[in-house]
């Protein structure tokens, strides 16, 4: 074998770091080049025809038809379709718009791949709650795997908004109200969709969305108006949406809701001076579902008018109004619009295809072999399957009545008890539904013969016929039952008196969350909360699993129930989870990111809130002339980063490094964190900062750190974080991204609410 010299051995890999650099630099000139011959091919038609984005397949939001989409193909009018499901169906219409148009220019073939293609994880808002941002990345490459075996190259995901009040449905597709987790789930999720650079026939391009501010939408009413300050958007809603396009996000979609007055999707501000010119974003802006004819509702114009102003905002490419096909040129010829605007959006459309290798092999993603091999496979399904038990929340365990036993007669009594549908959860638009098992079906897979499982739906979803049905579309119906509620009831109450324990399945149907699944009452339905007080009376105990996509109000079930397993909707796996999780062979660790409220009349209900001038004394539940409510404590139920363990963790002081830090310098905060219990879990450490006093007001405590640590029974460790300037910055007043000089408060814990806390001085 020839041995090499160590010069030599330099010399290749400086050689090979020189050839790497050349291709790097050599790639966008590459890419410009061939744009530019290109472009200068195409009509102006073909320009526009690339901004145009029309439906196909099942139609999942919205009620908006695109017809003739085949011939609109052929003759250069689109740039892509999205919600089209099948490699061998996408393979037809993009041999259709490679061989039959002009220019042979390829589609982009998008969808809304959320939470998971077939093999589904669970919702966003669950995903959020493992706090394990590995998993969460590693739940977004395995739906990019199996996007792209079927044929898709873009998915509208992730959904970075950030939410605080739980009345707005669409909470359960975002990571909660804090946007520091955020920025780590969003920086995840694009990097486990996109890979390093979607070379590969496995990465797609990533969608940011629903930029921005969307929901802080009023009253907690989709689509609604969002009226706050910059000073507020910068600090405390903006930060995932650059984090995502930080991390490299290849397309941002435009929300619904106006900001200021002016409809996103014509907000130069946001699309133009923001996101491109401070952020530096490169990829291209489309509109949400209709967005831009929506804008004619808004009161803004007709919709030459609204399309004129999109472009000229900065939207790139139109979902489904038919906007820029139907009335562009007309602007350009009445001078509304220049062409060199259309330009610039048709060549970000074309620099995103070309980044994903499209011209280089239109049929990238048309591999007809893939799906079988790669799709809704045993090693997705154990891997969903882990994530679903890390992402449920333990609210309460009282007297240790979790884990149960694999034994005696178990009833599962609900109406969310047995159905394969509801399982996934909302925007599951590619999931077999009914390839999951319910709960019921889950349980006797996995208890076999050590338990029996016995049965009653007990009630249906809600009394009200009509609500029920509001509640459960997309194919997602619990078969309303036509029996009286009370023989429903007395139906349960037999099929339980022989049991040894009742697990009541009960909460929301799953698209009681989600688009356009606004509720401005979060109890419990009232025929369910009527079966859960008469199961209680049996005297048996009583485990509440708890499906929901948002936080809801629990605080008579707090008072009563002995134990409460929220379990979002864990995926496609979640029935296997569940149990899991329910025998102890998965001891739960979630931890919440968004706030429960005692009632919704406390929404928007958030941790890191500001102090008032007359702040509630510390302790106090009510005084006069202070901020409070004379019926209800300003406490939440369950505070943000909440959540039980089957075992008990204990936290040391707070030991920093240094009492002082210099405007350059950092110290280190730490905390022993042992396990006093008795079985090995895991705790999500949790550092927040206090910025005691600001040139403007700042929140009582902001999350700047976490660290998911396992241990064993007894077992102790010392959890270290790094506090650097760059954690205390803020937007001033000027929107100046600054640290100030003073005193901070520095608290770690299990939650938001139960901390230890020290204090430093930042000097100047």
């Amino acid at each position: 074998m020839k041995k090499f010299s160590n010069r030599s051995i330099v010399f290749v890999f400086l050689m090979v770091i020189a050839t790497m650099t050349l291709q790097a630099q050599k790639a966008p000139q590459d890419m410009n080049r061939f744009i530019d011959n290109l472009m200068k091919k195409m009509t102006l038609e073909e320009k526009i025809g690339q901004l145009n984005l029309p439906v196909s397949g099942e139609i999942t939001t919205g009620q908006a038809k695109s017809s003739d989409v085949a011939q609109k193909i052929r003759t250069g009018q689109v740039g892509g379709l999205f919600n089209l499901k099948g490699v061998e169906k996408i393979k037809d219409v993009q041999k259709l718009a490679v061989k039959e148009s002009r220019l042979g220019i390829p589609l982009l073939f998008g969808m809304d791949v959320v939470h998971g293609y077939e093999t589904v994880f669970p919702i966003p808002l669950g995903l959020a709650c493992t706090w394990n941002m590995a998993a969460i990345q590693q739940s977004a490459r395995i739906a990019a795997t199996e996007a792209s075996a079927d044929g898709i190259s873009w998915t509208f995901s992730p959904m970075v908004d950030i939410s605080r009040d739980a009345r707005w449905g669409r909470a359960s597709e975002g990571s909660g109200e804090d946007p520091f987790l955020g920025g780590e789930i969003a920086k995840a999720m694009v990097k486990g969709y996109q890979g390093n650079s979607m070379a590969n026939k496995n990465e797609i391009m990533a969608c940011v969305k629903h930029f921005a501010l969307y929901g802080a939408a009023e009253a907690g009413r989709d689509y609604n108006t969002v009226d706050m300050s910059r000073n507020r958007m910068y600090n405390e809603y903006l930060l995932p949406y650059k984090a995502a396009i930080e991390a490299g996000a290849g397309s941002v979609m435009v929300s619904f809701n106006e900001i200021n007055g002016v409809p996103a999707t014509a907000n130069k501000w946001l699309l133009t001076e923001l996101l491109r010119n401070q952020w530096g974003f490169n990829g291209f802006v489309v509109s949400d579902f209709t967005g831009i004819s929506e804008m004619v509702n808004h009161g803004i114009g007709d919709l030459q008018t609204v399309s004129a102003r999109a472009l000229n905002a900065g939207t790139d490419m139109d979902m489904v109004s038919d906007g820029f096909i139907g009335t562009i040129k007309k602007s350009i010829q009445e001078g509304k619009v220049s062409e060199e605007t259309v330009n610039t959006a048709c060549r970000r459309i074309l620099e995103a295809k070309y980044k994903l290798g499209l011209f280089d092999d239109p049929y990238k993603y048309c591999d007809v072999k893939r799906p079988a091999k790669e799709i809704y496979t045993p090693e997705h399904r154990a891997i969903a399957r882990k994530i679903a038990a890390e992402s449920f929340v333990l609210l309460k365990n009282e007297k240790n009545t979790l884990p149960l036993r694999k034994q005696g007669t178990i009833a599962v009594v609900g109406p969310l008890a047995n159905t394969r549908s509801n399982m996934p959860g909302t925007w599951s638009v590619a999931a077999r539904l009914d390839k999951s098992a319910s709960l019921v079906e889950g349980l006797q897979e996995v208890l076999g013969k050590k338990a029996n499982v016995v049965y009653a739906k007990g009630s249906n979803l809600m009394e009200d016929a009509a609500y029920e049905e509001r509640a459960t579309t997309f194919g997602r119906s619990l078969n309303r039952d036509n029996r009286t509620s009370k023989e429903l009831l007395d139906e349960a109450l037999k099929v339980s008196a022989n049991a040894d324990v009742i697990i009541a399945a009960l909460g929301e149907s799953s698209e009681m969350s989600g688009e356009s699944s606004s509720r401005s009452n979060l109890d419990m339905p009232d025929v369910q909360r009527t079966l859960l007080k008469e199961l209680l009376k049996t005297g048996k105990p009583v485990v509440l699993v708890l499906f929901t996509g948002r936080p809801v109000v629990l605080t008579w079930e707090n008072e009563h129930v002995p134990a409460i397993l929220n379990v979002w909707f864990g995926g496609s796996e979640a029935a296997y989870a569940i149990s899991d999780v329910l025998f102890g062979d998965a001891n739960p660790s979630g931890k919440l990111t968004m706030t429960f409220p005692q009632n919704v009349g406390q929404l928007p209900l958030y941790y890191s809130h500001k102090n008032t001038g007359r702040p509630l004394s510390e302790g106090h539940w009510f005084e006069k002339f202070r901020s409070n409510y004379l019926d209800v404590s300003n406490d939440p139920l369950y505070p943000f980063g909440y959540g039980l363990s089957y075992t008990t963790f204990k936290y040391s002081n707070v030991s920093l490094s240094s009492a002082t830090m210099n405007s350059n310098g950092e110290l280190t905060a730490s905390v022993t964190v042992t396990n006093t219990g008795n079985r090995e879990g895991s705790e999500v450490v949790q550092l927040y900062l206090r910025d005691l006093v600001g040139s403007i007001t700042r929140p009582v405590k902001e999350l700047k750190g976490f660290n998911k640590i396992t241990l064993k029974a007894g077992e102790s460790k010392e959890v270290s974080f790094k506090i650097t300037p760059e954690l205390l910055k803020f937007y001033n007043e000027d929107l100046q991204f600054v640290c100030e000089p003073g005193d901070f408060d520095v608290m770690i814990g299990g939650n938001s609410r139960d901390v230890e806390t020290a204090h430093f001085t930042l000097n100047p």
